[in-house]
């Protein structure tokens, strides 16, 4: 709860500092008049409740939930791409009549401190909440009568007033969409100063803006993931979706906003190219998991190879699942390949979201084995043996 605050102060801070190392120092500690801003917490708030607006909009379609504890399902409304389409039209309205989008940039410190601390409320907000949920609704592993453990995971698994999920609109709905207007803000900023956009701004910014549009896109997949299924919901996420995200999965635009790189027409090429095999991998991955999951009899994966559970699931053990266990982590890492690359190679800083997400993804991994394990038994072993490699074909 305080090294992750700290490390995302630090990668703001050096990504504009000269030297940008990612290993060095902070090049200095701002004082609390560089972090607290009245107007970074009107700009924020205001943010926050655009999103809460667009989320109770009327959606296109409303989709049923995983069967909880008390055989009941939870219904959520699915119009994420339709609250990142209206967001760019506001903006794009605001920008019309003379919204300095560029000084977004120079904000970033104040902004992220007032998301931090808002971070840190909601979270204490969400814990309290917990204390009187019935049983049946609390996470299974953020109830170990710890405090701190059960505040940082989270007790309640989907903490809601009325109809409104805090946990499913926190984790597709502020910190995406912020993320690709900080982006989009890097780049009118280095069009201010220099002119035009670099060929790797728009990369960075082009990618990026793919990866969130097809995480709303597909917004009714996440419904199945870990996070909405299993983890509780508390500081972990609140800090992950609405800190974490925008303001450091920005930072390849931030270092090219502060040093610019040549790129030539041939190597972005071959950028886009590792992004296309990146997001191939990825989008073909997980379509035909949640084809599968919504009807096995589809055509398109009704000749795949599967093994039979205890639980009557199937496990998929042909198409992209047969190749490894995990191959939409494989395109989630080429893809954030791709995404570092337009920022060169003198460098490490571009690259640090590449590390994290590693990282995270053979963290979670892990979990996943475990659980699955449980879950499957027998299975899961012929599974693991039918399909030896977890992420990265003939090397883990």
């Amino acid at each position: 709860m305080l090294l992750l605050p700290a490390t995302m102060f630090h990668l703001l801070l050096v990504a504009r500092s000269g030297p940008a190392r990612l290993l060095g120092p902070t090049p200095y500690l701002p004082g609390l008049e560089m972090l607290w801003s009245q107007r970074a917490l009107l700009l924020w708030l205001t943010w926050f409740g655009l999103q809460v607006a667009l989320y109770l909009l009327p959606a296109r379609k409303v989709a049923e939930g995983q069967e909880l504890k008390d055989k009941s399902r939870l219904h959520y409304p699915i119009n994420g791409f339709q609250a990142l389409v209206l967001t760019a039209l506001l903006v794009g309205l605001g920008v019309l009549v003379g919204l300095p989008l560029g000084e977004l940039s120079e904000m970033l410190l104040p902004l992220a401190f007032v998301a931090t601390l808002a971070a840190f409320i909601f979270s204490l907000f969400l814990y309290m909440k917990a204390q009187v949920a019935p049983a049946s609704a609390l996470a299974p592993g953020g109830n170990s009568g710890n405090p701190i453990y059960d505040f940082f995971l989270g007790r309640e698994l989907n903490p809601r007033i009325c109809s409104f999920d805090f946990k499913y609109f926190c984790e597709l709905r502020p910190g995406l969409i912020g993320w690709v207007l900080i982006n989009l803000a890097l780049l009118v900023q280095e069009a201010e100063l220099r002119g035009s956009p670099s060929l790797a701004m728009w990369l960075v910014n082009g990618f990026q803006l793919l990866y969130v549009g097809d995480a709303l896109w597909h917004e009714e997949a996440v419904l199945t993931t870990m996070d909405i299924t299993h983890d509780g919901f508390g500081f972990m996420l609140a800090f992950g979706d609405l800190v974490w995200v925008p303001f450091t999965y920005s930072l390849q635009a931030q270092f090219l906003l502060y040093h610019p790189q040549p790129l030539r027409l041939p190597m972005a090429s071959v950028i886009c190219l590792i992004n296309a095999i990146g997001y191939y991998i990825f989008r073909g991955a997980n379509s035909q998991k949640d084809t599968f999951r919504k009807n096995p009899s589809d055509p398109r994966v009704a000749d795949l190879e599967t093994i039979s559970t205890a639980t009557g699931r199937q496990l998929l053990v042909s198409g992209w699942w047969g190749m490894v266990r995990h191959p939409n982590y494989l395109g989630d890492l080429i893809m954030a390949l791709a995404w570092s690359l337009p920022c060169g190679v003198s460098h490490l800083l571009p690259y640090f979201y590449l590390l994290y997400f590693t990282a995270l993804l053979v963290h979670r991994e892990a979990r996943d084995e475990q659980q699955c394990l449980q879950k499957y038994g027998r299975a899961w072993h012929e599974y693991c043996q039918r399909v030896p490699y977890r992420i990265l074909p003939y090397i883990y």
